[in-house]
């Protein structure tokens, strides 16, 4: 019996042994795992702590910020102190509280699971950021919503970008649209024009209604070309002749125009540095700009006010937005008027948008200013507040190099043939090369035609004599660039004048004209294609 109590208190000294070093590892396993945890914990701490680029953070069930990361405090503004215990619609603007943003982004959170949104948020000095917006329910084991994850990301430059590669794509193809429409414009306005100046030189100056109808016509037609030559201005696709440049002396010389432009009630102020660098632009599509954004002002003081034109030098050390480093001579156009909405600003440069009412404004001033900065190498900024004014900004890339000397331009002169001068007009609209031709022929010119690069090529080809070669750039077929170059290789001597209404890229590179190129824009007058013709025909010939 003593035996067996004996045997028995051993195995209880065994199981007791036993269970005591269970519950030893036990503890020491639940030690670990607790450590284990506390590391996991930590390094996630860490983890969000160290994230700067986006406010990661806790809220309870009820919307109230429970955490903070510097993430958050960089984005949003409030420390950890100022926002833990505050609702997380403060983030929000005024318009979405209004309308239940906030209660409903976690609606749909703890009904899906998730919300996700991009959309605009307020830091708390009142500034605006575009956000991309992210918030996940956190529920228990039992499933009932305990708060949520909210990560938020500052997309503002993002978004910028994109606005801003919209702008590019849709400007341009509006560009594409409205060069094609000013192409056949011109065609039809050369006919025209140029068959209301032939009516006007042989009528008799008895009938004054019928002189003073042709001038109206002429007038009209002469503004339907302004439009066009705007569109093309908007489309980058008008031909730019540009010389060496003294913007000051321009901004003077335009005194007197500005001066009968604008009303009496509107001050001019010039702010011109004196020490001005030379830039190289087409100096006569430079004054329709200023002229552009001068009538814009005008039309904004509707109670008078003041006019500034400020030069600057400016040099960018660092690329600043679409505008790259580098030197660059400023323009600043600033008036004191009504100044524009940010929904007004942001279709400024549109083509035909405009503010003004119906039959007092095109809508293609500043799309003109657009065109003609971008095709200039140059880039134009826009600043406006409702009832504060506008600036408009025009950056000219500096010429470098030395004070330019630049020739005077010939005026245009209808002189006429000398003896035994023969041209070949190519063209395939038959009413642009009807008139080209009779013009020609009354000038006293020996004048063959071709409607396309093809049948010239044979017109050249048997007729030697022909001097010069009046071509289209636009023809069916060949093209006009590629019926000079065959021709060329044939006739080296060959006399060349282009002739467009719309060029896209076939002689111009860079916003300009290829060297050696001489093209005479549609719609052209009689005295404009006689001395062009005269000009080319006395001038050495250049390989084109």
């Amino acid at each position: 019996m003593r035996e067996q109590l004996d045997a028995q208190a051993r195995k209880i000294d065994e199981l007791s042994r036993q269970l005591s070093e269970l519950d030893e590892s036990f503890e020491r396993r639940l030690d670990e795992r607790t450590e284990a945890m506390r590391g996991n914990e930590l390094q996630f701490q860490q983890l969000v702590a160290g994230v700067a680029d986006y406010a990661i953070y806790m809220l309870d069930r009820n919307g109230y910020v429970a955490s903070w990361n510097p993430g958050a405090e960089r984005i949003k503004g409030y420390t950890a102190a100022e926002i833990i215990g505050q609702h997380f619609s403060a983030f929000y603007t005024d318009d979405d509280r209004e309308i239940n943003k906030p209660q409903k982004a976690l609606a749909i959170a703890a009904s899906e699971g998730k919300y996700e949104a991009e959309a605009w948020r307020v830091r708390k000095d009142g500034t605006r950021f575009w956000a991309s917006v992210l918030i996940d329910a956190i529920r228990n084991k039992a499933g009932d919503i305990v708060g949520f994850a909210k990560v938020t990301r500052d997309m503002t430059e993002k978004r910028a970008m994109q606005e801003q590669l919209h702008q590019s794509q849709k400007m341009e193809a509006i560009g594409q649209l409205t060069g094609g429409v000013a192409h056949d414009f011109n065609n039809l306005l050369t006919v025209i024009l140029g068959n209301l100046d032939t009516i006007s030189r042989r009528m008799s100056g008895t009938d004054q209604r019928l002189l003073r109808a042709v001038d109206h016509a002429m007038q009209g037609a002469e503004r339907a070309a302004t439009l066009t030559r705007q569109l093309l201005a908007f489309a980058r696709r008008q031909p730019l002749n540009p010389k060496p440049t003294d913007l000051n002396r321009l901004v003077i010389s335009m005194g007197d125009l500005l001066h009968r432009m604008l009303r009496e009630d509107i001050v001019v102020d010039r702010q011109l540095d004196k020490d001005l660098w030379f830039v190289e632009v087409d100096t006569h599509q430079l004054e329709s700009a200023l002229l552009n954004l001068a009538v814009n002002a005008r039309d904004a003081m509707i109670q008078g006010g003041k006019l500034t034109i400020e030069t600057t030098n400016l040099h960018l050390a660092e690329r600043r937005g679409e505008i790259p480093a580098g030197d660059y001579v400023l323009i600043c156009v600033t008036d004191t008027g009504c100044g524009m909405t940010s929904e007004v600003m942001e279709r400024a440069f549109d083509p035909f948008f405009t503010t003004k009412p119906i039959g007092e404004g095109t809508g293609l001033g500043l799309s003109q200013v657009f065109g003609f900065m971008r095709q200039s190498g140059g880039h134009v900024r826009l600043h406006s507040e409702a009832g504060q004014g506008t600036t408009v900004r025009l950056y000219l890339p500096r010429l470098m190099g030395g004070a330019p000397v630049v020739d005077p331009q010939p005026a245009n002169v209808a002189v006429p043939a000398q003896a035994n001068e023969t041209v070949l007009v190519v063209e395939d609209d038959d009413d642009v090369r009807t008139y080209s031709a009779d013009t020609l022929r009354e000038l006293g010119y020996r004048v063959l035609e071709a409607h396309d690069g093809t049948s010239a090529l044979k017109v050249l080809e048997h007729h030697p004599e022909i001097r010069l070669l009046f071509t289209d750039v636009g023809l069916p077929g060949i093209n006009g660039r590629e019926l000079v170059n065959a021709a060329r290789r044939k006739r080296p001597d060959l006399r060349v004048l282009f002739a467009s209404g719309y060029e896209r890229s076939t002689l111009m590179h860079d916003g300009r004209l290829d060297p050696g190129v001489e093209l005479l824009t549609k719609p052209f007058s009689r005295s404009q294609l006689a001395s062009r013709i005269r000009a080319v025909l006395d001038a050495p010939v250049i390989p084109v």
